[in-house]
């Protein structure tokens, strides 16, 4: 039977890749969905509304404070309040430090850190009040360790982490629980990207191109899916994780155990 009928939950980046599988998984689950992003918002939206949920979307730019807060005002008109909260909206660049245009720095920061600080400051009351509440906090691997020419994004996943952990302790005596996952490699459209480069520049299948991708960092030679990232986040919803406070739980391949 489905374990969140009769919840709503926001899931920022939910138009393609881990944001879509999350909203599909809690879908599932009977929890209502309003969407975010800027990937075919029309196919994802039907992909989520086969569930036999109610849907909706919002085209907040999630580097925008305003706009977020318009988007938590939409959401509670909407559905009548925001009972799951997925932060999962993200960008990426890559460039050494000394090389990192400002602008770069900035939106990365806005989108992939402050974006889920401003989502989780409009959203907790509405949670604290009703005594329930579910944040939860897309991350990555690289909140624990670093890589090179990742500065921005390295340097905001841990901020996700440590903003995870203050959110936990100062809801610690509620009924709102927040926690991060952390994804290692997942084959995302963006990550397929990547394989397919490395295939054509070494001349090499599209599988090899991926276990050596994949390889570098994963000892499993796997990658994560989206869809096993949804199952831990339906996990951490539910009432078996209640006690599940402030924890950065990886889902890696044994990348973080190196």
């Amino acid at each position: 039977m489905p374990t969140l009928t009769g919840k709503t939950a926001l899931v920022t980046g939910s138009t393609s890749g881990i944001g879509l599988a999350m909203a599909v998984a809690l879908a599932r689950q009977g929890a209502n969905i309003m969407m975010n992003g800027f990937g075919e918002k029309d196919v994802a939206i039907a992909s989520v509304k086969a569930c036999g949920v109610d849907v909706d979307y919002h085209g907040a730019d999630m580097s925008k404070p305003a706009e977020i807060e318009a988007m938590i005002a939409a959401t509670e008109r909407r559905f009548g309040a925001i009972d799951i909260l997925i932060n999962n909206a993200g960008i990426q660049y890559v460039a050494n430090v000394e090389d990192f245009p400002e602008d770069r720095w900035d939106a990365v920061i806005a989108i992939n850190l402050s974006s889920a600080f401003h989502t989780t400051r409009f959203a907790l009351p509405g949670m604290k009040q009703r005594n329930w509440g579910r944040i939860i906090n897309i991350a990555s691997v690289h909140g624990l360790v670093a890589s090179m020419q990742k500065a921005a994004y390295v340097a905001a996943k841990h901020g996700i982490i440590g903003l995870t952990k203050v959110v936990a302790l100062e809801t610690a005596r509620t009924g709102v629980t927040c926690n991060a996952i952390c994804p290692g490699w997942v084959l995302t459209p963006l990550v397929q990207k990547q394989v397919d480069a490395r295939a054509e520049r070494e001349g090499i299948s599209n599988d090899a191109a991926k276990l050596a991708l994949v390889s570098e960092k994963q000892p499993s030679g796997e990658f994560v899916s989206p869809e096993q990232l949804a199952a831990l986040a339906v996990f951490l919803c539910g009432n078996d994780a209640s006690e599940v406070r402030g924890a950065a739980w990886n889902m890696d391949g044994g990348w973080t155990a190196q």
